[in-house]
């Protein structure tokens, strides 16, 4: 398996334990009291659905674009982790597949635009031959 093959697996895999977290902590794990759900929902779980298509389809520039976006869910999780003892353990994964995403992002990113490069960089040898 290759770099670019095992970045985008890391990608998706965290990215979708993330997406599965949130929505399962905010909903049925442990509610937030202050605020009603569909908000808390919306602010925290909204977010993370922008990038969805373009992750999907493997674009390097989403997947750099993200890796910025999920900064906010590993301080996110920092934060819960040290205010809240209740919810700890749900914190301390948001903020483990926080930074599995920022991982796989960050490598898929900069493997994928040095192969894209390379490409188009290299001559194309169908049209040597054809000369």
């Amino acid at each position: 398996m290759n770099i670019i093959t095992f970045s985008r697996w890391l990608t998706l895999l965290s990215y979708f334990a993330l997406l599965i977290l949130l929505m399962l902590w905010l909903t049925v794990l442990a509610p937030p009291q202050r605020v009603p759900v569909s908000i808390a929902l919306l602010l925290l779980v909204g977010p993370l659905l922008f990038p969805l298509r373009g992750l999907l389809d493997g674009r390097p520039y989403t997947h750099a674009w993200t890796s910025f976006l999920v900064l906010i869910y590993f301080i996110h999780g920092v934060v819960e982790a040290y205010s809240n003892p209740d919810e700890r353990l749900y914190a301390g994964l948001e903020v483990l597949f926080s930074v599995l995403l920022y991982t796989g992002c960050l490598l898929y990113a900069r493997s994928r635009s040095r192969q894209l490069r390379a490409r188009a960089a290299a001559p194309d040898t169908h049209e040597q031959r054809e000369s």
